[in-house]
């Protein structure tokens, strides 16, 4: 048996068609695709075609999730709130209450090019924490490359 070379490049494995979201897309739409699709994740593009997010099943699932209200103390007639916890409180309320696509994806977008091999993605994967890389061959999206790929990869070999 054959086994995925980590040297195989992204390409070869990669999903290229791709599902992709606009930012004023609604949330419900968006789950609704990723569900008929089976998959985990999409891109979120602006009119240009450029990444400017990326919306995963935990982000649309931070929807139903009861909110952690800031941590503060007390003081005199005042409160202060503990650092983090007002940022963390708003970040989590917009993604509670948003209703479209931009309100909740990642702005964050981890990518790799489609000639980097199959150990430099699982790499990636894994040290990020993520589940789905978009491709790019010179600043375009071609393909998206997933945990899943890699395991469709392995288990072809």
């Amino acid at each position: 048996m054959e086994m995925v070379q980590l040297k195989t490049e992204v390409k070869d494995i990669m999903t290229t068609e791709i599902i992709t979201f606009k930012p004023d897309m609604p949330v419900k739409e968006a789950a609704k695709e990723l569900s008929e699709a089976n998959i985990d994740g999409a891109p979120v593009l602006d009119d240009e075609g450029r990444i400017i997010g990326i919306v995963v099943e935990s982000d649309l699932i931070m929807r139903e999730v009861r909110l952690h209200f800031p941590t503060y103390v007390q003081l005199l007639d005042g409160y202060i709130y503990l650092p983090g916890s007002m940022s963390r409180f708003e970040k989590e309320f917009k993604k509670a209450v948003g209703a479209k696509v931009a309100d909740v994806m990642s702005t964050d977008v981890v990518t790799i090019d489609v000639g980097a091999t199959v150990e430099d993605a699982a790499t990636m994967l894994v040290d990020k924490d993520i589940n789905m890389l978009p491709v790019m061959a010179e600043g375009e999206l071609v393909g998206v490359v997933s945990k899943r790929d890699l395991v469709k990869a392995i288990g072809r070999s």
